[in-house]
């Protein structure tokens, strides 16, 4: 009865580890992008590119901005092993202090790295008119 017990324990573990293993990974070609100098009057866009290089479906469950001036919108269905998705921010700093900024965007997943940030920076000038 003993042995049995224990069987059943270790082969329960086994098949609890081997599961856990198969996992969403998500990967960004670049977390970081810098614009540059640009007018206050002309919103800036951004694209990241990332890929799954897990062996489950990833799925964007949010992503958020440090600030209202940075917008990110994701890939919404889930991204199969291998594939790629996209998370375009846009910066509208129109009304927002002029100079030098830099912009996190937070991203949440099912994927192993369940929390990733990105990065976008640049310098705001006053517009020219």
């Amino acid at each position: 009865m003993k042995r049995i017990f224990t069987l059943f324990i270790a082969l329960l573990a086994f098949g609890m580890s081997s599961s856990a293993l198969a996992q969403a990974v998500i990967k960004f070609d670049k977390t970081s992008h810098n614009f540059g100098t640009f007018q206050e009057e002309n919103p800036q866009t951004c694209v990241f590119t990332f890929t799954n290089t897990g062996d489950k479906p990833l799925v964007i469950q949010q992503a958020f901005s440090s600030c209202g001036c940075t917008v990110p919108e994701y890939t919404k269905t889930p991204i199969m092993p291998g594939k790629t998705g996209k998370l375009t921010v846009t910066y509208n700093g129109k009304g927002k202090f002029v100079g030098p900024f830099r912009k996190s965007v937070t991203i949440r997943s099912n994927a192993t790295n369940a929390m990733v940030r990105i990065y976008i920076e640049g310098t705001m000038e006053n517009s020219k008119k």
